[in-house]
């Protein structure tokens, strides 16, 4: 069977796949209300990053999914950015993997079974570093690629990190750099250097295992990760869930080196587009914010990094998890102060 570029196999890649903010509210509606159930603990209501269901006093079990098209063409490299990106939803609520289940669709008429079987491998690959087996999944026959994981995980009822929990006067920490759409979009039109699809596979695939260590420092109040929707539009999620207006300092914003002088160029991924349509109404930027400045910031991040609202007092020993965890980028992007809800750009 001759192979072609799993890219050129679906109409969009990565976390850039995602339905637009707007248009999935609209979908889910009512469905966002919270649900009666007492043990319940994280649900619909916030759009977190996963579920919680409490099962004792001194366990909770987080369960997510996600999947999605290819993001590169490499199938190893797919399936190795698909499960980190599906991990990083139970780090992302402050606790640790126990298990993953795959999801599959693949059209078999396309693609080589070698080729699926290297997705599928990728995946495997990750999960063997985060420490846990995929343990079984499901599989169909689908007109375009798509892989993700079943993430099921294990945190202490009192350590979970909502989303809907940032506190005013909190200050923002980011764990890696923007701009991975760029780079995905900069890959399919065939302008992405050896060094770029470096630093978009390092990035995408670095697991957030942070993430369950932030979850034992009482100063840290809110925690998700960034991805389709940009940084802008998880940071309004966070904003939204506490009633709080979020200030950002551009200049402070980490950027994937690689990305930069493609985002201002224009390079970009459509879910740019989708993303400012669905938000930027609820975003103030300052006169000197370029246009390519705003699209970075919503740009549609594919395994992104960690956002963090913690209390001033303690966003040095969160800045030192992350060093020490291997996020170098990580850094103070801004801080939640009252007023109306909404984003600051300065």
């Amino acid at each position: 069977m001759s192979e072609v570029k799993l890219t050129r196999l679906s109409h969009g890649g990565g976390c850039g796949c995602k339905i637009s903010p707007a248009l999935l509210h609209e979908i889910l509606g009512e469905a966002q209300q919270k649900l009666p159930f007492p043990d319940l603990l994280v649900g619909t209501e916030s759009s977190d990053d996963a579920a919680v269901y409490r099962l004792n006093d001194q366990q909770a079990i987080i369960a997510t999914t996600d999947f999605f098209m290819p993001i590169v063409d490499d199938p190893f490299d797919f399936g190795r950015i698909a499960a980190t990106n599906a991990l990083s939803d139970v780090y992302a609520m402050g606790g640790t993997p126990i298990m993953a289940l795959a999801i599959v669709g693949m059209p078999i008429t396309k693609m080589s079974v070698e080729t699926i079987r290297e997705i599928l491998r990728g995946g495997e690959a990750v999960c063997r570093d985060a420490g846990i087996p995929i343990a079984g999944g499901h599989s169909i026959d689908a007109p375009e690629p798509i892989y993700g994981l079943v993430a099921l995980g294990i945190v202490h009822p009192d350590r979970v990190k909502k989303n809907s929990a940032a506190r005013a006067g909190d200050v923002l920490i980011l764990g890696k750099g923007l701009g991975v759409g760029i780079l995905a979009a900069a890959l399919k039109k065939e302008l992405l250097t050896d060094a770029g699809y470096a630093q978009l596979i390092n990035t995408t695939t670095q697991l957030n295992k942070v993430g369950s260590s932030l979850a034992a420092l009482p100063a840290v109040h809110a925690l998700t990760d960034v991805t389709g929707f940009g940084l802008l539009g998880h940071l309004l999620e966070m904003c939204r869930g506490a009633g709080l207006i979020a200030e950002v300092a551009f200049n402070n914003v980490p950027v994937l080196s690689e990305a930069l002088a493609l985002a201002q160029q224009g390079v970009g991924p459509g879910a740019i587009e989708r993303n400012l349509a669905s938000y930027g109404v609820d975003v103030d930027f300052a006169a000197h914010i370029e246009t390519w400045q705003q699209r970075l910031l919503a740009d549609a991040q594919t395994s992104g990094g960690l956002l963090v609202s913690v209390a001033p007092e303690a966003a040095d020993e969160v800045l030192q998890c992350f060093v020490a965890a291997g996020f170098t980028q990580a850094a103070v992007i801004g801080k939640m102060r009252q007023g109306e809800t909404r984003i600051a750009v300065r």
